[in-house]
């Protein structure tokens, strides 16, 4: 098997150069590509991950993570901004980013946020057999969810979150426990990220099915329904 294709979608020379020497040097085979149009075209060549800059001209981050995953594609995307604005940050993960870094930010910390996401959309994690719930079912073989025995399609980020409240189910998670199961303990984001990613599952599991599975603890996290 060859190297994970990296592809780097960022319009600034020095920055896009230092992303894709530090990629290298950790093993990944990289594209550059300095525009919004030329990152769709190498993200749906079989990419294996892609650290894509929100400013990109021509089509911006923002709009090239919602045709990827408008399209299906599961691709594990890190978001890169100047903007450390909580808004945009959290527009970032609605869209579909797996993570989302500010600049300027550390080489090695972005390599890190690269693995973890590559590692959470792995399809040879170790997995578990299926858990069912009711209508529910989670796969880990597979690493499908199901309703009604019918697949429901879940990004990388997704999917690792239900995954750790499956494994929990019943019992009550605070939101550091679930950025820090989820997402890793390097992780720096906000722990608002996890309440995106709730009602991204939400909108994906509980509102197309008439089902209720995740129990909102005001002021704590999260439960998972056993039933």
């Amino acid at each position: 098997m060859g190297a994970l294709r990296a592809v780097v979608a960022e319009d600034d020379v020095p920055i896009r150069e230092l992303v894709v020497h530090h990629l290298k040097r950790e093993g990944y085979e990289t594209l550059a590509v300095s525009d919004g149009a030329s990152a769709l075209r190498a993200a749906r060549d079989a990419a294996g991950v892609v650290v894509l800059d929100l400013g990109l001209p021509v089509v911006d981050g923002f709009d090239v993570t919602r045709t990827l995953r408008r399209e299906g594609r599961s691709v594990p995307i890190v978001m890169l901004s100047a903007r450390a604005d909580e808004v945009d940050r959290v527009v970032g993960l609605e869209v579909g980013a797996d993570d989302y870094v500010c600049k300027p930010f550390s080489p090695r910390e972005l390599v890190a946020r690269v693995k973890a996401v590559v590692r959470r959309s792995d399809p040879t994690a170790e997995c578990t057999s299926a858990r069912s719930f009711g209508r529910f079912e989670l796969d880990e073989r597979s690493r499908e969810a199901r309703v009604d025995g019918r697949s429901v399609a879940l990004m990388p980020q997704e999917y690792a979150l239900l995954r750790v409240m499956v494994a929990n189910a019943g019992i009550a998670l605070s939101r550091s426990q679930l950025l820090a199961n989820a997402w890793g303990d390097d992780y720096e984001g906000d722990e608002r990220t996890v309440d995106t990613h709730v009602r991204k599952l939400r909108r994906r599991l509980e509102e197309p099915f008439g089902l209720s599975l995740f129990e909102t603890l005001r002021g704590f996290g999260y439960k998972f329904r056993r039933t």
